[in-house]
Parts: structure tokens; C-alpha cells; sequence
């Protein structure tokens, strides 16, 4: 029997790199489950995030940031992500940095299809200093689009969250709860696991080895109360290994014991970490490969 007072239904979270799209993802979940950094593009795969509340259910889908730039085969494939999540969802987020619109914000909005429901979300109004700027800003871009309504946000802060959620809510579709009140993601814990690890070096390296590398779990044995993980980091020649390495081995020293820290408190087990790195000079580009690491 369906409850007419239940609403629920699928909300894709878009817009071009560094806007903070993730924040934003895992603000609205109350849980991370993307990672995030200062430098663009962190996220790469699609990932779902379920916040189900008493009377309606929210499914959530962190996308890739739109990359029109660089278009290596791994670009071209994470645009793809975005564009089949566009067609699926309810409602549509478009997210951009409060005060700042640039081109490739217009471009994203070429691939919208017509009869979506858009909601405008202008991240890091913390960083306004005149906040009275924001409604000339506000009113030129709804004249740009048809959006259905505009919220400013700090993802970073918590920062009308609340008032976001409220929004979208009043456009979810009546529906009974698609998923169980107790489903949070439809990601394992392997995916998360390697994240973690992509997520340190993202954090720990300089701007040039995180978009040349990526992470896979490549080994899971559990005993007792212990796990025994193996992870294979890829990059693209001896040069980025090297840097990735550090001196004496010291930089993957620290990626490493951080990560184990993390992986420690997500599984809530003591974690024995092994990382290794691996040479595959073409692997951004090598569509076979990319597929198997979980790139759709």
C-alpha cells in the first residue's frame, strides 16, 4: 500500500571540478563516504549515499566533476557517469562556487535534459566577503537558466544543510522508500578501503602524482579481529614511483601509516597495511584496465 505522505527519489549532486561537490555529498548524508581534497577532480567514481529520514528518503549520487579540459580516456569515461546519472535522477543539484561563474559552468549546463528539476547550490558562501553581492549575482544566473529554486551553502560549514535538504525535498516525487531505512551506500568496503588510500595521496603528494596514479585492493584476508589488506597503487612511470616512494621510502611511509589509521577506524578492526606500486604507463588510457579498477 503506498503512503501518500512519503516521498523519496534520486538526486544527482553535478558540477565542474574543485566546487565541492563531495563536501557537499557527504554534509548532506551526515557520513563520508567521498573522499575529498583541496585539488580538483578528487572524486572519479559514481557514488550513491542513502539519508533515509521519518517521512522521506533521499538517495543521493556524487558524481565526477564535468572535466572539459583533459580528455584521456579516463575523462571521457567519467563524463559518461555524469551524463547516464543525468537522465536517471529526480532532481538535479548544480553546484558552483558562490560568486564565481566560468565557462565550463555554462557548458555543464548543455548536457541537462530540458525536464529536469535543477536546483542552483552556491558552495563556500563562508568565503563572501560581501555577502550583499550575491543577489545581483543570484538574479543574473537565474535568468540563465530555469532553475527551480537557489540555495547558498558552506558544505564545508554546515551551513543551511538543513534548509537544502527541506528544498529538494519539496520537489522528491511521492514514492514509497526505495531502500531500507538501514542502507547507506551501494559501494563495499573494498572500494572504500582503496579510496582511502587514493585519498592520503591526494593529500600527502604534490599536484602532478594523484591524477597520475589510482589504488586497488588487491588482497583481503580476515583472522580473528584482524584483516590483512594488500593495495596496489598504479602510476604511469619510474619517475612518478620515485616521487610517490620519497627518500628512503619515507613519503609512502607516511601515506601508508595514515591510511592504515583510517582503515583501522572505518572496519573497526586492527588492519596489517601492505602498499605496493606498480608501473602501467598507459593505464589512463587503457580502457580494459580502467574497467577492472571500477571505472564505469
Amino acid at each position: 500500500m503506498n503512503n501518500h505522505n512519503y516521498r523519496a527519489g534520486f538526486i544527482a549532486i553535478v558540477g565542474r571540478p574543485n566546487v565541492g561537490k563531495s563536501t557537499l555529498s557527504n554534509s548532506l548524508i551526515g557520513e563520508k563516504l567521498s573522499i575529498v581534497s583541496r585539488k580538483s577532480q578528487t572524486t572519479r567514481h559514481r557514488i550513491k549515499g542513502v539519508l533515509t529520514q521519518e517521512n522521506r528518503q533521499f538517495v543521493f549520487i556524487d558524481t565526477p566533476g564535468f572535466q572539459l579540459k583533459y580528455l584521456s580516456t579516463l575523462n571521457r569515461m567519467m563524463n559518461r557517469v555524469v551524463s547516464q546519472e543525468l537522465l536517471d535522477v529526480d532532481i538535479i543539484l548544480h553546484v558552483i562556487e558562490a560568486g564565481k561563474w566560468i565557462e565550463d559552468d555554462s557548458k555543464l549546463l548543455e548536457i541537462i535534459p530540458d525536464s529536469k528539476i535543477v536546483i542552483l547550490v552556491l558552495n563556500k558562501i563562508d568565503l563572501i566577503k560581501d555577502k550583499n553581492s550575491l543577489l545581483p549575482f543570484i538574479s543574473n544566473l537565474m535568468k540563465i537558466y530555469n532553475y527551480k529554486a537557489f540555495v547558498p551553502i558552506s558544505a564545508l560549514r554546515n551551513n543551511q544543510i538543513d534548509y537544502l535538504l527541506n528544498e529538494i525535498s519539496s520537489y522528491l516525487p511521492i514514492r514509497n522508500k526505495i531502500f531500507n531505512d538501514d542502507y547507506l551506500t551501494d559501494r563495499s568496503s573494498s572500494f572504500f578501503v582503496s579510496e582511502i588510500l587514493r585519498e592520503k595521496i591526494f593529500r600527502l603528494t604534490g599536484n602532478e602524482i594523484p591524477y597520475e596514479c589510482t589504488t586497488l585492493v588487491e588482497k583481503w584476508e580476515e583472522k580473528n579481529n584482524s584483516c590483512y589488506l594488500s593495495i596496489c597503487v598504479f602510476v604511469r612511470s619510474n619517475t612518478h614511483k620515485a616521487i610517490l616512494l620519497g627518500h628512503k621510502g619515507e613519503k609512502m611511509k607516511r601515506i601508508a601509516t595514515e591510511s592504515r589509521q583510517d582503515i583501522e577506524n572505518f572496519l573497526n578492526k586492527k588492519i596489517y597495511l601492505e602498499v605496493y606500486i606498480k608501473v602501467k604507463k598507459k593505464w589512463i588510457n587503457d580502457r580494459s584496465l580502467l574497467t577492472n579498477l571500477g571505472y564505469e
